[in-house]
């Protein structure tokens, strides 16, 4: 099986909704921005989507962003969303999504691509071992007052 990992285009907006749906769905989420982050992602550029596409179909998607590292004086990657539709996990559909990335940052000069996920999410944890390093940062949010 042949994965192909393409940026998003605006034919893929009925399957790039579905997957979306679906990456909310499994984080809980009852309302997903989907216009507003498709506006950032095709208008704005503040947000990048790849789509990891088999046989015409697409059937995953990762959503990137650059950040600033001032320590080191260069940028990075910040993976925001990484999904691929449950009929096709465990087919290397989520390593192409991140071996994309890891080109790109190559590509691009970036010093690292970061990202977080859910402490309870085992399974994608056991893709993001073999592909990276987990670290020992703790992350917060804080809320605007």
């Amino acid at each position: 099986m042949a994965v192909v990992v393409r940026p998003v285009r605006e034919s893929d907006l009925p399957r790039w909704r579905e997957l979306y749906q679906g990456y909310a769905d499994f984080y809980e989420v009852e309302d997903p921005p989907f216009d507003r982050l498709w506006r950032m992602i095709t208008e704005v550029g503040s947000v990048e989507c790849f789509v990891a596409e088999v046989e015409g179909t697409v059937v995953g998607l990762a959503h990137v962003h650059e950040f600033v590292r001032p320590l080191d004086g260069g940028e990075g990657g910040y993976l925001d969303d990484l999904y691929v539709d449950p009929g096709g996990r465990g087919q290397g559909i989520g390593a192409a999504l991140l071996e994309h990335l890891r080109d790109l940052a190559r590509d691009r000069g970036w010093k690292v691509v970061r990202w977080i996920t859910a402490d309870d999410n085992l399974t994608a944890q056991q893709l993001y071992d073999r592909h990276a390093q987990r670290t020992s940062w703790v992350t917060y949010d804080m809320p605007p007052s």
